[in-house]
């Protein structure tokens, strides 16, 4: 019976958002996660270029179809994946709650479009290129994809002449750039809760996260239970911020936790389910195989120079891979040999990993191949840097060592008017109570220095920690998939 005590508009002051352009300029495709998905002629003018055509050849997931067969969906139809929740979301608040936000078609079109096109800036295999590549030939010049989509933003408007309100322009960029932007700014603007829907970088909880963590589970045959729609259908603007339910509190946590799997690669536990470890290492020696590859070619190919012109940076797309795979250049020799060796299977050989203690996590630096070389005892071999690869993998519910709850509003029921966090004291005991983790990965590049590499990282350990890490698997051997 709550439902029916929240706000609605009369029928005769209510009016659709969608019916507000001709019918005649949109168009309709059927989304295998959403159903049928509406776009409006403004959508239609950017999705029509092609530099957003360019979001078809990059894949959402990187190279995480070289493990996971499925997961070839592309960053298109997660952007109009997103586009379409974006419109959804808004909608429902303005159903609800319209004549006390005052939400009109203006602020409707603008939350779709920051929607639509929050992900032009990403570059090839997802956010490897800008975590792993770009920071290794930049020389520590800050580059985010955030900000290269505003500038792609602008130039697919300047370039194709679309017309768009300044004033929207101005707030789709701010939607875009949100989740990196400070407190101070966002206090400053009217109607912050429309800009939390697409990027929010106040608790995490958007349509972002709503599509990708759906669309990559199905797309890696991993179950997801987490619920969107309950969510959406009972979010409410309390104080100029988007809350929810407090009974809801557990689909919230949900959220961060499906999320997390994710980015563990759908592994749970590498005591119980060795496959998925296995699973997990590989596609790491992938990309750092890839990483090593793009380095190799960047002089020839030109490849961090792109990323400061939008002219020449939505030319980058996952192609790449297969221009280095079939050329004849003499200057792409090695990177070739790299990507074959990738198709080939002949790998990085996994040695071992170490999960860092949690008293330790606050002050743990990352480890590098040249920690390893250096701990390495007197051997048949002597180890070099360029021998040995290093994964350190941070995993976490979106706000570090602390609980994501605490960061979120809620409220008791529908005639409340305070919101409130949830502390940890007050959640179920069944949840963790780490939201973190911290798990150091090495690799051999080379197979018969597997053993080497393996010594010299327990030696490592044992200098630094002074345990051991523990084995999973047989690391000495060679990890196949």
């Amino acid at each position: 019976m709550e439902a029916f005590c929240r706000k609605e508009l009369p029928l005769s002051e209510e009016l659709s958002f969608a019916s507000q352009y001709d019918r005649r300029f949109s168009k309709n495709v059927l989304d295998n996660v959403h159903g049928t998905i509406n776009l409006d002629p403004l959508s239609l003018k950017f999705i029509d270029t092609e530099q957003f055509q360019r979001l078809r050849d990059l894949k959402q997931l990187g190279l995480t179809y070289m493990v996971y067969p499925g997961a070839v969906h592309s960053r298109f139809e997660h952007s109009l994946g997103v586009y379409w929740l974006a419109g959804e979301a808004v909608q429902k608040l303005q159903t609800y709650q319209g004549l006390e936000l005052g939400i009109d078609h203006f602020d409707f079109q603008t939350v779709k479009i920051a929607g639509l096109l929050h992900d032009m800036g990403h570059g090839p295999f997802s956010h490897l290129f800008e975590s792993a590549f770009l920071p290794r030939v930049l020389n520590g010049v800050k580059w985010s994809h955030e900000e290269m989509s505003v500038r792609m933003v602008e130039y697919i408007i300047d370039e194709h002449n679309i017309e768009i309100d300044p004033q929207s322009l101005k707030r789709v960029k701010e939607m875009i750039l949100n989740s990196s932007e400070t407190v101070a700014t966002k206090s400053m603007r009217e109607k912050q809760f429309l800009y939390d829907i697409v990027a929010n970088g106040r608790n995490g909880i958007d349509v972002d996260k709503f599509d990708y963590i759906v669309r990559d589970c199905r797309a890696c045959g991993m179950g997801c239970n987490f619920q969107f729609q309950r969510l959406m259908e009972t979010m409410r603007v309390l104080g100029d911020q988007i809350c929810y339910r407090a009974k809801d509190y557990l689909t919230v946590h949900k959220l961060f936790a499906t999320r997390a799997d994710l980015h563990r690669t759908v592994y749970t536990h590498a005591k119980v389910k060795v496959v998925w470890l296995e699973l997990h290492v590989l596609f790491q020696a992938i990309e750092l195989m890839l990483v090593d590859a793009l380095l190799e070619a960047n002089n020839c190919l030109g490849i961090s120079s792109h990323v400061d012109n939008p002219s020449e940076y939505w030319k980058l797309d996952d192609t790449i891979l297969k221009t280095i795979e079939t050329s004849s250049i003499p200057e792409l020799a090695q990177a070739k040999n790299i990507v074959l060796r990738i198709r080939r299977r002949d790998l990085y050989q996994f040695c071992n990993e170490y999960a860092v203690p949690k008293n330790q996590l606050d002050h743990f630096k990352d480890v590098t191949p040249q920690d390893i070389v250096c701990a390495q005892k007197t051997s048949k071999v002597s180890l070099r840097e360029e021998d040995v690869a290093v994964s350190n993998v941070r995993i976490d519910l979106t706000r570090g060592r602390h609980n994501p709850l605490e960061s979120i509003k809620f409220y008791k029921d529908y005639v409340s008017e305070d919101s409130f966090s949830i502390q940890d004291h007050r959640i179920s005991h069944l949840l963790p109570a780490s939201y973190q983790d911290m798990i150091v990965r090495v690799y051999s590049k080379k197979p018969e220095l597997v053993e080497a590499v393996s010594d010299a990282f327990e030696n490592f350990q044992l200098k630094t920690y002074g345990t051991i890490p523990q084995v999973h698997g047989t690391p000495k051997k060679k990890c196949r998939d």
